[in-house]
């Protein structure tokens, strides 16, 4: 069950469209989400994807920031690369999350490549004087274990290197879960907005103090 789960998040590419703010606040906090279809909505309701979700929870929490959703479905790290330097000159964020990989690992995209992607996106969104989160992903063990083992870790390793916070798996308590035949939509690869709420809480376990250091 957990394999076939972990599985799903890379069965397709993960896919539609540039998210716009889903929140607004002040200019000195502003979270800029680069993500693929986990962070974009992908074939949810508008508003109930776990970006969307955390916009509530600042407001609940009482911490003023502006959320601006950078997702494109089916993205890769060099996608990602590509469109950053762009979304830091337009939004100025203070806080950069990074949520991609999973399509470089879905196309065979050597390791090596999606860390040093990983790593520029990191350093230049330091550089422009944000800190940044990275979220990790897991391949399905048909990837082979020593691949699934270095994927996993680069995230990880990413993080350690450049002092990024790190979330080591969006996806779990869901693809891992007990639940898990029934938190995917029936492409049996994009959680169900049912999900979202977990995948926000895994975030947030570790967004919380880094937003507010």
């Amino acid at each position: 069950m957990v394999l076939l789960h972990c599985s799903l998040l890379l069965g397709a590419a993960l896919g539609t469209g540039i998210g716009d703010a889903v929140a607004a606040g002040p200019a000195g906090r502003t979270v800029l989400v680069l993500g693929d279809s986990l962070s974009a909505e992908y074939g949810l309701a508008r508003g109930a994807g776990w970006v969307a979700l955390l916009e509530q929870r600042l407001a609940r929490e009482k911490v003023s920031a502006r959320v601006i959703n950078a997702s494109i479905s089916g993205d890769t790290t060099s996608g990602g690369r590509s469109r950053l330097p762009a979304l830091l000159t337009q939004h100025a964020p203070s806080h950069v999350v990074i949520e991609l990989g999973g399509n470089d690992a879905l196309r065979g995209l050597p390791l090596d490549m999606t860390r040093d992607n990983l790593l520029a996106m990191v350093r230049a969104a330091k550089a422009s004087g944000a800190r940044v989160m990275v979220v990790g992903m897991r391949v399905p063990p048909n990837y082979g274990a020593r691949y699934g083992q270095d994927f996993m870790t680069l995230f990880a390793t990413v993080a350690r290197a450049e002092g990024a916070a790190l979330v080591p798996f969006l996806l779990a308590g869901v693809a891992d879960g007990p639940q898990a035949d029934k938190l995917f939509q029936p492409d049996r690869i994009h959680p169900l907005a049912a999900a979202h709420p977990q995948m926000l809480d895994t975030v947030w376990a570790v967004m919380k103090p880094w937003l507010l250091k």
